[in-house]
């Protein structure tokens, strides 16, 4: 088994007044070398968004975007015809592939949104853009891990053109419980949006992110209530 260890106070900074964001990988001005990628995870950006503002119109291409709102609510509009707003409970997914443009605005005028922002590099290039949403609130049951995000329609999670997997739960103090990689080879990246946890060994706390690779499963037990993120991905 190996680790990577992405402690939160590590992460890139930026602060355009209307939006602070959180960088675990290299993004826009950040770069370090050491944390360009995780295998097929590019991005995940941890953004508090204003009341009243957000992102414009703007491309994106061959590229698998999930957004994941902790708190608040985002409006999207792309050029495919999609609008719609997403909550917090709610996830999307996006396939840019062979182009698309949309933009994303906090919902509400007043209070913040604080949204995780996931780019993933995709399995095939140049596919028809699509965008799906889904709400999680009522399978979000305490330490259960929901699968948000999967390469197989089958699964209950939105459909994503990789052959990663997002899962998602809210677990108990001193809940311990294992995670078994799903195809072998991946690696997964553990991000803890609350609480804390160890995995193996690691203590993780609050936004920390640990990456996990050579190994077929791993075992984690919380040490606060808390809710992780799991992203599971081919590593290379």
């Amino acid at each position: 088994m190996k680790k990577i260890f992405h402690p939160a106070n590590e992460r890139g900074q930026s602060d355009h007044g209307w939006l602070k964001a959180n960088f675990s990988f290299s993004f826009a001005n950040y770069y370090d070398p050491e944390k360009v990628h995780f295998g097929a995870l590019r991005v995940l950006n941890d953004d508090v968004i204003t009341g009243g503002t957000g992102f414009g119109t703007h491309p994106h291409d061959n590229m698998e975007i999930v957004t994941i709102p902790i708190s608040g609510a985002l409006e999207h509009r792309d050029s495919m015809g999609n609008i719609g707003v997403i909550h917090s409970g709610e996830v999307q997914a996006m396939s840019a592939g062979s182009g698309v443009t949309h933009s994303e605005y906090n919902h509400s005028k007043t209070d913040s949104a604080n949204t995780l922002q996931i780019w993933v590099f995709p399995k095939e290039r140049n596919i028809k853009p699509r965008y799906d949403q889904k709400d999680f609130t009522g399978e979000l049951q305490p330490n259960k891990l929901v699968t948000l995000v999967s390469p197989d329609a089958t699964t209950g999670g939105l459909w994503i053109n990789q052959d990663a997997t997002f899962s998602m739960g809210d677990f108990e103090q001193g809940h311990e419980f294992k995670y078994d990689i799903k195809v072998p080879g991946n690696g997964v990246y553990i991000f803890v949006i609350e609480g804390g946890a160890q995995v193996d060994g690691a203590t993780l706390n609050k936004r920390d992110g640990l990456g996990v690779y050579d190994t077929s499963s791993l075992t984690i037990k919380t040490e606060a209530n808390s809710r992780l993120l799991f992203i599971e991905v081919p590593m290379y």
